[in-house]
């Protein structure tokens, strides 16, 4: 019998697709090369060890006795009525977004195409990628044509990690497809689990709509890191600011500074996309998120002489000191570790001479410059043994009054300590 949907990559994009598509009963097969993920998520349990991956143990459970299935074999592609690529595509050393597994995806899908097939992009791409890139794959393996013989959309994701407000049912769906007739397929697909469905003109304006979304944060994120730096040196209070400019009830959204930024898509520079229009006479080179991710960068440096300071403060030298390190994914609440800065705010500490342990209710295991880091199985205890303590990630399970009681020195780069009871970025 055939499914209503394919999930190809059961990753933080695609794990939850398939939890919301389930819940609103679609028959739904998540297809995944890893066996660990595919065997794991069979059995009704996350494939994150730990606990923190895209979806809580219960709801993968809930999930598998709604009829959901995980599979490794690619013929079940080609009997789905649906096909949503949810891959992930990380950023490459030169800032380029590397779409290797959306290629090995079209391919494999491209092999078990059907006609009359929905085919669904959900990877962060740049503008152009589904029709120039994803196209041709699907066209020339499947020998059928997109937009006559099947749909093709993208769909930007929009999904918030740990985020309890929002998922896919309550946060609207921007959809643009090849053809009119194209959008309107995904349109009905996504209209099955979601309240609103917004279509966009087009392929590369739904596409452009993820590279907006994610680069508004970057950009502001470093704004607001920019300020911290600033205010530290002048002594004002940065925290005690954001707090009386988020009252403001028009012009103004709060972001909040950190030790860096993480997460899968972020940042997307206009200027580094492999665009096929760049040679078409665009002219003038953005530089906003160049600058942010100039400034952004220089977080975990700033970071790590702050701690450097910290201890010289109170008699200590780097060299040598017991550094607890809390929370190294990427987000609060997620084991999710793509981009996160605690790996070089700890290979920076490392190089100063620092004896690092770290704790992460999520993160059983952790490396640094392939080296594993002692995990703490007491935290109030590593706290009091640490020189000092610094809070990479608030963690809902983290009682920072009585961390900030227990331990010697603690920074906290999130802000999310009492006022007065830690140092702050």
């Amino acid at each position: 019998m055939p499914a209503d949907l394919a999930v190809i990559g059961l990753g933080p994009l695609g794990l939850p697709l398939a939890h919301a598509a389930t819940a609103a009963g679609l028959c739904t097969v998540g297809y995944d090369t890893d066996p660990h993920a595919v065997a794991e998520l069979s059995a009704g349990r996350s494939p994150v060890e730990g606990g923190g991956g895209p979806l809580p143990a219960a709801a993968v459970r809930r999930m598998v006795a709604g009829g959901f299935r995980a599979t490794a074999d690619p013929a079940e592609l080609g009997r789905v009525r649906t096909a949503a690529i949810c891959v992930p595509t990380p950023l490459a050393a030169d800032g380029t977004l590397d779409l290797s597994a959306v290629g090995e995806a079209a391919r494999t899908l491209a092999a078990q195409l059907r006609p009359h097939t929905t085919i669904l992009l959900e990877s962060t791409v740049y503008p152009g990628a589904t029709e120039e890139f994803l196209r041709p794959l699907l066209e020339h393996g499947s020998g059928l044509r997109a937009g006559r013989d099947f749909h093709l959309a993208y769909c930007p994701g929009r999904l918030d990690p740990g985020n309890r407000d929002y998922d896919h049912a309550n946060t609207p769906h921007v959809i643009g497809g090849l053809t009119p007739a194209c959008t309107e397929a995904a349109a009905a697909f996504y209209g099955r689990i979601t309240e609103k469905v917004v279509r966009a003109r087009g392929l590369r304006e739904a596409e452009m709509v993820k590279v907006l979304e994610s680069n508004y944060r970057y950009v502001n994120i470093a704004l607001v890191n920019e300020m911290a730096v600033f205010c530290h040196d002048l002594g004002v209070d940065l925290w005690d600011v954001i707090r009386c400019a988020e009252t403001k009830p028009f012009g103004f959204r709060a972001f909040r500074p950190g030790p860096g930024v993480g997460g899968h898509g972020v940042p997307v520079d206009p200027a580094l996309l492999p665009c096929p229009d760049r040679g078409r006479g665009i002219g003038a080179r953005p530089r906003m998120v160049e600058l942010a991710r100039e400034v952004n960068g220089r977080m975990p440096g700033y970071v790590t002489q702050r701690c450097a300071a910290l201890l010289n403060e109170h008699g200590k030298s780097a060299r040598g000191a017991r550094v607890l390190l809390l929370g190294v994914g990427y987000k609060a609440d997620v084991s999710d570790q793509e981009g996160s800065p605690a790996g070089e705010v700890a290979s920076r500490l490392l190089d100063l001479g620092a004896q690092l342990s770290y704790h992460d209710p999520y993160v059983q295991r952790w490396s640094v410059l392939g080296r594993p880091v002692p995990r703490a199985e007491s935290l109030y205890e590593a706290a009091s043994a640490a020189d000092l303590t610094v809070l990479l990630q608030h963690h809902r399970t983290y009682d920072l009054q009585g961390l900030a009681v227990k331990a010697q020195l603690l920074l906290d780069t999130r802000g999310a300590s009492p006022a007065g009871a830690a140092h702050r970025l």
